[in-house]
């Protein structure tokens, strides 16, 4: 008898760390999971009657829990392609939200990044995108290039300048604290790029980050948190704790009308 209760004590211990691995395997699998087509297709035409901000945000919280993409470059430009939703950066985020928030079906979102994503118009031949270096690298360019958004943020609250990189001699900014308050006045789908210290600049860039409002009760940021070739994953926090512990000085915000 005593060696029964010894074996079904075993069984049960081998039982419980089989539903332990299993239910961490599924944990794992649906937190990296990338949508299929059919799936993109159903959740576009349910989402159609929702505003583009709405939209934007909601394709954005699909991202949540998405690996943070290591590649310096990005995996979607290593790979030259258009779709590569397993790892994600921030700027990869904005991008994908934006082109699937803005179509009817996977195959349209695909011809709006070729429009969006470049400063001229992306190329694709056999499934390859051949003229990635046209691409947008720098989040103060796409901005300017009015592809993202109009641009919202005087009226947020009143903008300093900062020394400019690149050919700007300088840039408007809404700082921190001006965001902090008019926070409640942003909505969802707003695209924030956050200004980076002048002393933490690389290679002359301005925007250091890129994030998507989401509003509900409160206001949200979500975000690919993570540093490239470490790790991290998509995060939805309150914009409130992230504006006071976060590395940047303040914003500039865009806005897709619609």
């Amino acid at each position: 008898m005593e060696k029964n209760l010894l074996k079904n004590g075993s069984c049960y211990r081998t039982l419980r760390w089989i539903c332990l691995f299993l239910l961490w395997t599924h944990l794992s699998f649906s937190v990296s999971h990338a949508l299929d087509d059919e799936e993109i297709a159903r959740l576009q035409s349910s989402l159609s009657d929702k505003t583009v901000g709405e939209r934007i945000s909601l394709w954005a919280e699909k991202f949540l829990g998405t690996p943070y993409d290591p590649d310096p470059m990005g995996e979607y430009v290593t790979k030259e392609t258009v779709v590569a939703d397993e790892r994600v950066d921030c700027m990869y985020l904005a991008f994908r939200a934006v082109e699937l928030s803005l179509s009817r079906s996977p195959g349209e979102a695909i011809e709006i990044a070729l429009g969006k994503r470049f400063h001229s118009k992306g190329i694709l031949r056999e499934g390859k995108v051949v003229n990635y270096e046209d691409r947008f690298e720098y989040g103060e360019d796409m901005i300017l290039s009015g592809k993202w958004g109009r641009e919202i943020t005087p009226t947020l609250g009143k903008m300093v300048k900062i020394k400019g990189s690149r050919g700007k001699a300088f840039m408007d900014y809404l700082p921190s604290n001006a965001l902090l308050k008019g926070r409640k006045k942003l909505r969802s789908g707003d695209i924030l790029f956050f200004i980076k210290k002048l002393k933490a600049r690389q290679v002359g860039e301005i925007v250091g980050h890129l994030g998507i409002v989401k509003v509900e009760k409160d206001v949200f940021l979500i975000h690919a948190s993570g540093k490239k070739r470490k790790g991290g994953e998509v995060k939805k926090v309150l914009l409130k704790d992230y504006i006071l512990k976060m590395p940047f000085i303040g914003v500039k915000v865009t806005r897709f009308d619609g």
